[in-house]
């Protein structure tokens, strides 16, 4: 998967770059993301999650095999998606659409899609391949990341 030329490797008047990753209830892909990237991410990135139609809770088998990878986001907390957090992104990754009148890409852009399985509803050996697929990608756009800015 190659994200050149989507990824953008300026920011005017801020420290860190910030990756926002969304869906629909930021319960489940977008929160392995955001805890996938805090882990990988290099030097001068953060990152954040949110969703268009955000849930109580996090989904706990997401939880649970977050934490079998050795990352803990049972602190996460569901967070609806802001005109200001999308101001702020240098990027913005879509996670996938479940409920497509909510689809954050209907109103995003230059989105980063990745359409990825929703969690929700899964067994927990759903969700381990699911967490896996994440992890890959994020490894990936951290690859992608360090190359286009160390140019």
């Amino acid at each position: 998967m190659n994200f050149f030329g989507k990824f953008k490797t300026t920011s005017i008047n801020k420290k860190d770059k910030t990756v926002l990753f969304v869906c629909v209830e930021n319960a489940g892909r977008s929160q392995m993301a955001e805890g996938f990237f805090k882990k990988y991410a290099p030097k001068g990135f953060k990152t954040l999650s949110a969703g268009t139609k955000p849930v109580s809770q996090i989904n706990p088998l997401v939880i649970e095999s977050m934490r079998e990878v050795g990352i803990d986001i049972s602190k996460q907390k569901s967070k609806e998606l802001t005109d200001e957090m999308i101001r702020e992104s240098d990027n913005v990754v879509n996670m996938g659409c479940m409920d497509k009148s909510f689809c954050p890409t209907l109103w995003l852009p230059k989105v980063i899609e990745w359409n990825l399985e929703d969690p929700k509803g899964k067994s927990i050996e759903e969700v381990r391949e699911i967490r896996n697929d994440i992890e890959k990608r994020i490894k990936e756009l951290v690859a992608e990341i360090t190359t286009t800015t160390q140019r």
